[in-house]
Parts: C-alpha cells; sequence; structure tokens
C-alpha cells in the first residue's frame, strides 16, 4: 500500500498540469508489461502539428506533452497529461487531460482496451479538439501468427459549446519488426508500419471553426449562411482521412525512445469558400512525433 501511495502521490502532482498514437500505444504497453508489480512512467511527447483525425488549422501548431501514467498488473491505468504549445505568445498551458483505463488479454492473440479522458483546455486554446469534454474509448486489436495486426478503435466525445456529440471509428493494419541487440547487448528496436483509416462525425470541428476560427456563437450563425450551409454538413458520418505511419521504438533499460512520422491522406476537405487561406484547412499533412520516456 505504501508503494501504491507513493505512485498516486507522484500522479496528483501534475493533475493541475489524448494525443498519443494507438499503435505507439500498443508497442509501448507490451514493452513495458509486467505481471509482478505495478510500473509508472514518465515521458515527454513533442508533436510537429496538431493534427486531428486528419483534420487541423492553417497554421501549423506544434505541441508538447509531458505525461506520468501508472499502470497496475491487472492492466488498469490512470495517466494524467498537459498540452503547452511553444508558438503561443501567452506561453500559458493550452490544457491537459485525466485518463482511466483498462488493458486486458482475451486470448494469446487478442487484445482489447477501455479508457475513459476528461479534458481541460484554456478558453483562449485553439486546438482542434478544444470542444472537447469527456471521451470513451474501447479498442481490439488481434496478432494474425505475428504476420499482421488488424485493429479497431470506436470513440465516443461529448461535445461543449451547446454541438453534438461525436462518434469516431478508427481501423488499422500494421505489422511489427523487432530486433534485439541492435547497439547493446540487451536494447531493442521496433518498427512498426502502420495503414489507419478513421471515419466519424465532426462536431468538434463544427465548434472549433464557429466558436475559435470564426468567433461566433451558435445564434449569430444563422447571420453566416455561406458558413452555416457548410459546417452543418459536419455531423454526418464519413470517412475523415487515411493515414501512413512507420512508428520507430527504441528501448534500453529504463528507456524508451520513440519517433513516428506520419502522412495523412485527408477526405471530404472543406471547400475553398471556407477555407481561403493557405495551406488549406484539411489539406493533405505531414507531421511527427517525438517521445521519450523512462519506466520507474
Amino acid at each position: 500500500m505504501k508503494t501504491l501511495h507513493l505512485y498516486l502521490s507522484a500522479l496528483l502532482l501534475v493533475l493541475g498540469c489524448h494525443i498519443a498514437k494507438a499503435q505507439d500505444e500498443l508497442i509501448i504497453d507490451s514493452l513495458l508489461k509486467s505481471g509482478k508489480k505495478a510500473t509508472l512512467k514518465g515521458s515527454v511527447n513533442f508533436i510537429s502539428n496538431n493534427v486531428f483525425y486528419g483534420r487541423a488549422d492553417t497554421t501549423t501548431t506544434p505541441i508538447f506533452i509531458p505525461q506520468l501514467k501508472v499502470t497496475f498488473k491487472n492492466g488498469m491505468y490512470i495517466s494524467s497529461s498537459f498540452y503547452f504549445l511553444p508558438n503561443n505568445a501567452s506561453q500559458q498551458i493550452d490544457g491537459g487531460n485525466i485518463a482511466a483505463g483498462y488493458n486486458y488479454d482475451i486470448t494469446d492473440n487478442l487484445s482489447g482496451s477501455f479508457s475513459f479522458t476528461k479534458l481541460f483546455y484554456n478558453t483562449k486554446s485553439t486546438e482542434i479538439g478544444s470542444s472537447i469534454s469527456y471521451t470513451l474509448t474501447a479498442g481490439l486489436d488481434y496478432d494474425i501468427n505475428s504476420i499482421i495486426t488488424p485493429s479497431i478503435q470506436v470513440e465516443y466525445s461529448f461535445i461543449k459549446n451547446g454541438f453534438s456529440d461525436d462518434v469516431m471509428i478508427n481501423g488499422g493494419l500494421s505489422h511489427d519488426f523487432s530486433k534485439v541487440g541492435l547497439f547493446g547487448s540487451n536494447d531493442l528496436g521496433v518498427i512498426s508500419p502502420t495503414v489507419e483509416v478513421n471515419a466519424g462525425t465532426q462536431n468538434f470541428f463544427d465548434s472549433y471553426l464557429v466558436t475559435k476560427k470564426y468567433k461566433l456563437t451558435v445564434k449569430s450563425l444563422a447571420k453566416h449562411p455561406e458558413i452555416a450551409s457548410i459546417v452543418n454538413k459536419l455531423n454526418r458520418f464519413n470517412l475523415l482521412d487515411y493515414e501512413l505511419s512507420m512508428p520507430m521504438v527504441y528501448k534500453t533499460g529504463p528507456l524508451i525512445l520513440t519517433f513516428t512520422p506520419t502522412y495523412a491522406l485527408t477526405l471530404n476537405k472543406l471547400p475553398s469558400t471556407v477555407s481561403k487561406n493557405t495551406p488549406p484547412l484539411n489539406a493533405n499533412l505531414f507531421y511527427f512525433s517525438l517521445g521519450a520516456i523512462f519506466k520507474f
């Protein structure tokens, strides 16, 4: 109990202070699995652009995400992150989240997950997903003879500001290439080429465009029919993007380093009547993430 209390106390230190890729998390969690004890993981991730389901602003928005995560031996975990935008003139914390979840093995090859996340954002935040209050996420992945791993994840998001909630579905295929003793006798390298497709509603994007980009209220939107006619289509369920990524993970002792380049081919883009800037909203996107993780 004393050890557990220390872990919980450490977590509470950052509560006041989602955006990791699903495949990165699968690889990292498998590297950190321990059937004997709870683990404490501290990490810092840098993402070159704030891309959310293939949607991004016309201005590139890099983001730092420190995180602390406690995983118990039964697969349950709690975590907390906060978001810092280095390009933000105010240099304030832009938001954060608290999450609780459960990763479990159904069979030797089939794994499942479930999580609940509460998100916090600065009132002036211009992040694409800043209108989301809570998310519920469930997923499955199946390792087919160590040849290919199909996965599916369903996410339900509760949206603020009077907008409807969102349902998102992510499907993916990946294959892991691993090598022990890459640079030393006990280190490990993993490369996992991944193809994903995202589909869902875009009420989060509707809220971003109306309340953040054009700074309108839901009522005043009626005075701008050229915008209203387009954003009203965002509550329909559509394909959002295809994503090609190459998660790379290197583990040595308690340290894990990650690098993931991603290219998103966006679908159902907004027309130029809404996107007059360059690059346009929802253009095809290339971005990457860098991470350093330390297991205590």
